[in-house]
């Protein structure tokens, strides 16, 4: 177990608002979250909607509900405001400028005029001779008639980073201590020749007026972190830094054929688990497990459990593969871990229109609240509830036929014939008894058990497998139960 930090823990999390949240950007945001309440510190939800030509004010709003049905609560960010405000990077366009100016007074940046064909002319040139191929510090040190000359030729420049001649080394807090030579992190663009700020300038730049102590974010931005590094030590220097953060750098999520998961993946989309009923505790649960464990032998834990265990530094590495049965069968358990009055509530949007076969008035809620328990230990979702309880809300079942074709086989007739005879004097409180008609039918028949009960559930439900025949008998009803077994026998005359 590391020890905990020296100083007040400061995280964020800051996404763009670019299409639906990713699961992989949620994991992200897990570890954040996690860290923060483990150590009783502050997390910074911080918007980063600097490109207007993919940000959308629809996905803000996704991006904001997103965290709100996770659960994750943010101590300064939108609509909870913060000493740090504004929250969004659209409005803080004035910082980036000054931070900029600064840069470039202090001697730590400069402004380069090379045009693109330059650079690519100048980058082949380098890979042919086999010397690496980043920008080769041309502008870096330009007389005054150079400049004179680039700018009477109408070029506008960009504004890079002076990178430091000497390598750049930092403690990674998943993956150990890191080295970058200078000959592979060269001067980056922070500043468009437009005079936007990049990514690069306004990330770090709002990090640290933000105070922040520990950068958790995906490996993928591991490059771009001997360029933060150096920039901060510029911040510094200049006092608008007051100390480098920590970094941690958390393993690739991958999706099939070991390739990282990416938002074109369909098992991406949070949405989708939203749709599907996937239960906020279920999902990130099994989402902590990309990377990282309570233990080694519980892989079921709630949230309080995860943050009062949780540590950055036993965060593994290696990329960690997305698996979705595992993902279905994490929330099934936390959908069993519900109390049955939960359970029901949260059921309530897969039993209304229009998601349902059913007409409104047709639903009965005596028969959704005996059904509840029955369902509750047979869902991995909660989307599923739709289809398993369906046959007690219509006219008549929705017969599958496959279904129908497996379970009516020859001689099917004969049993439920039998099935009806013993069913129409059993004890209908009693689920039990409703088991010994059919257990009763099957032996005159010669059959056990689980054959002689097919017929009746697709003839009463329409399906071969669902909640528990006895029981769902009960709750239907011995008058419905009775026509559902007569209408089959007709189908099957027919």
């Amino acid at each position: 177990m590391a020890s905990a930090p020296a100083s007040p823990v400061r995280v964020r999390f800051c996404p763009s608002p670019t299409g639906n949240p990713h699961v992989g950007l949620v994991r992200t945001a897990l570890f954040n979250w996690a860290f923060a309440r483990h150590h009783q510190g502050t997390l910074v939800f911080r918007i980063e909607d600097t490109d207007a030509a993919r940000d959308s004010e629809e996905s803000y709003t996704q991006l904001l509900d997103a965290m709100r049905w996770l659960g994750f609560d943010w101590d300064e960010g939108p609509e909870v405001g913060g000493p740090h405000a504004p929250y969004r990077q659209s409005q803080r366009m004035d910082i980036y400028r000054d931070v900029a100016q600064k840069l470039l007074d202090a001697g730590h940046a400069y402004r380069c005029y090379c045009s693109q064909e330059e650079l690519d002319t100048r980058r082949e040139a380098a890979r042919a001779a086999g010397r690496p191929s980043g920008y080769d510090g041309h502008c870096r040190d330009l007389s005054d008639a150079e400049v004179e000359e680039y700018r009477a030729q109408g070029r506008e420049p960009i504004v890079r980073f002076r990178m430091p001649d000497e390598p750049i080394t930092f403690e990674d807090l998943v993956r150990g201590e890191i080295t970058y030579l200078p000959e592979n992190v060269p001067d980056y663009g922070i500043v468009r020749a437009n005079g936007a700020p990049l990514y690069t300038l306004v990330n770090p730049v709002d990090d640290a007026l933000m105070e922040i102590t520990h950068v958790l974010r995906g490996e993928d931005l591991l490059s771009s972190t001997p360029r933060q590094i150096a920039l901060y030590k510029a911040l510094t220097e200049l006092g608008i830094a007051k100390e480098t953060p920590a970094f941690g750098h958390l393993p690739y999520v991958m999706g099939e054929g070991n390739k990282k998961l990416s938002k074109r993946d369909p098992q991406s989309s949070l949405n989708l688990y939203r749709e599907r009923g996937f239960l906020p505790e279920g999902l990130l649960n099994y989402l902590s497990l990309l990377g990282w464990s309570l233990s080694a032998d519980q892989d079921i834990f709630t949230m309080d459990e995860m943050v009062a265990a949780f540590d950055v530094s036993d965060v593994q590495p290696n990329p960690a593969r997305f698996d979705l049965k595992k993902c279905e069968a994490i929330n099934a358990d936390h959908i069993r871990l519900l109390d049955t009055k939960e359970f029901t509530e949260r059921c309530r949007p897969w039993l209304k229109a229009p998601v349902v076969p059913w007409a409104a008035e047709d639903f009965d809620e005596a028969k959704w609240q005996a059904v509840a328990p029955h369902a509750q230990t047979r869902l991995k979702v909660l989307s599923e509830i739709t289809d398993n309880v369906d046959f007690l809300f219509l006219p008549e079942p929705v017969f599958d036929e496959a279904s129908w074709a497996k379970a009516m086989k020859e001689g099917s007739d004969a049993l439920l014939r039998t099935a009806r005879e013993k069913l129409d004097t059993a004890d209908w409180t009693s689920p039990e008894s409703l088991k010994e008609a059919v257990l009763a039918a099957g032996e005159a028949h010669g059959l056990k058990l689980g054959k002689a009960q097919a017929p009746v559930r697709v003839a009463v439900t329409g399906r071969t497998v669902g909640l528990p025949l006895f029981e769902s008998l009960e709750i239907l009803g011995k008058e419905k139960s009775l026509a559902r077994i007569d209408a089959a026998l007709a189908r099957l005359a027919a």
